[in-house]
């Protein structure tokens, strides 16, 4: 299968999901398999396999990639979850990846990437209505100050600074446009050539509108007490996150989960999240920021 993703932390994964030969295997967040083909070469249960992506790009790739025995869900996460658990469905092992898959960031008329131009997108599944055009053109100040705070993590003065930026300069077409303005000022040309040091000053703003036009944080609190209901005892569950509203969330239900004593569904197999090794982010700088997390359902 040709890897057009990389995936990251992948031999992290596969070791700790520790797949055996007819296992069955749910993958929330398959993207291009870069996860699933390792896992699948193991168990050779195709047919036990269920792949979810709500990006209808990924769902074709699947289909032209996969043996057909393999079930496809062209969903968000949590709508899958509640599919699976209304039929019944059990598996030995669930992965979820909550990170933008490389075609997602690369492609510029996706709209995800401050360092291209590209229309303001941003939508994972584009059939969706709400897009980055409209949070950006026409939500209010307010609303877009509380999101770079909430989302974004930015300080009120940023937050309010960048909202401001954002709401004098309107209408905005273009990510890279747009992300110049957020770094610069709304006057700066795009063949200036500004240069900053360390992280680009856009993205925590485009981390923001991404959560938001997604519910992505939403989406993760629906999802994960669906989890155990979708695994066979001693099952298990291999969650990634990329920064620390979707890793705090992830933590604390785990935490929760497995300090109720009898009533505890999970039993933890990391403590501390598991992170790339240095080798990895020479091959795959994306990984610098991921973070493992798995878990067992008790017996």
């Amino acid at each position: 299968m040709e890897e057009i993703h990389k995936p990251v932390l992948l031999s992290e994964v596969v070791a700790s999901l520790d797949p055996k030969k007819d296992e069955t295997y749910l993958d929330l967040t398959a993207g291009y398999a870069g996860h699933a083909s390792e896992i699948l070469a193991v168990t050779q249960n195709y047919k036990g396999a269920t792949l979810v992506d709500r990006d209808e790009n990924a769902i074709q790739y699947l289909t032209k990639n996969l043996p057909g025995e393999v079930s496809l869900i062209h969903d968000d996460f949590y709508n899958a979850t509640q599919s699976l658990i209304e039929c019944g469905k059990t598996f030995d092992m669930i992965l979820a990846d909550f990170g933008v898959s490389s075609p997602q960031l690369d492609n510029s008329e996706r709209g995800f990437s401050f360092l291209k131009s590209g229309p303001l997108d941003m939508r994972m599944d584009p059939s969706q209505k709400l897009s980055a055009f409209d949070i950006v053109n026409k939500w209010h100040p307010r609303e877009l100050e509380d999101i770079f705070m909430k989302y974004g993590e930015e300080s009120a003065g940023l937050a309010k600074k960048h909202a401001r930026e954002i709401v004098e300069g309107r209408p905005w077409n273009d990510t890279l446009e747009l992300a110049n303005a957020i770094a610069f000022g709304k006057h700066v040309s795009k063949s200036k050539g500004n240069r900053w040091f360390g992280k680009h000053p856009a993205t925590q703003v485009f981390q923001a509108i991404r959560i938001a036009v997604n519910d992505e944080l939403g989406i993760i609190k629906r999802t994960l007490p669906n989890l155990p209901k979708l695994l066979n005892p001693g099952g298990r569950v291999a969650i990634i996150t990329f920064h620390s509203l979707e890793d705090r969330l992830v933590k604390q239900y785990f935490k929760d989960n497995s300090t109720l004593g009898e009533e505890s569904e999970f039993e933890l197999i990391t403590k501390s999240p598991i992170v790339a090794e240095k080798l990895e982010l020479v091959i795959n700088p994306r990984a610098r920021s991921a973070k493992l997390r798995v878990a067992r359902k008790r017996n």
